[in-house]
């Protein structure tokens, strides 16, 4: 067995119908990992508060790598008419968060959905208004521990949601 370097891989590039919207996230290493997890499965654009990192910001960058350079991203200042404004253009809104009506995410039909934004809450108070959402997704857990890192989350969802669509395409 032989481990691969970056030069031995060529990945299948793709892009889907994705769009995250991070919901005022604070922390630079997560807004450069939403960059980088957000470009490794094929996100189409990432929206960011005005209130969060810059792309200029030194740990947005070295955690980013060169991946900021590789996916559309714009800045939003009001997230109520981003929702709206998303949902106009056909999107489906679909929140990353534990509420009285998520459901879990391998029960989740993202096939259904031609575009999708997936949306992120802040660390601390999780997505501010989720009455804008159309759907919550959840993550099953089996510690004691309820919740995880919001790029975790993001990644573990991003899988979920290109394997699904993924596996529709190569059906038909």
């Amino acid at each position: 067995m032989e481990q691969l370097t970056h030069y031995d891989i060529e990945n299948n590039q793709k892009q889907f119908p994705i769009t995250i919207v991070c919901d005022a996230i604070r922390t630079p290493e997560n807004i450069g990992m939403c960059f980088r997890i957000s470009e490794s499965f094929g996100v189409q654009k990432i929206y960011f508060h005005e209130n969060s990192p810059s792309t200029e910001n030194r740990i947005v960058k070295k955690t980013a790598r060169n991946t900021v350079n590789q996916i559309q991203h714009e800045v939003y200042t009001n997230f109520d008419l981003l929702i709206h404004q998303l949902k106009q253009e056909g999107n489906t809104i679909i929140g990353i968060e534990i509420t009285d009506k998520s459901i879990d995410i391998q029960n989740f039909n993202f096939k259904n959905h031609e575009k999708i934004v997936l949306l992120l809450g802040s660390e601390r108070n999780g997505i501010e208004n989720v009455d804008l959402l159309d759907h919550t997704i959840a993550i099953p857990m089996f510690g004691r521990n309820s919740s995880m890192n919001v790029i975790h989350s993001l990644a573990i969802t991003l899988y979920e949601v290109t394997n699904q669509l993924t596996v529709s395409k190569n059906k038909i």
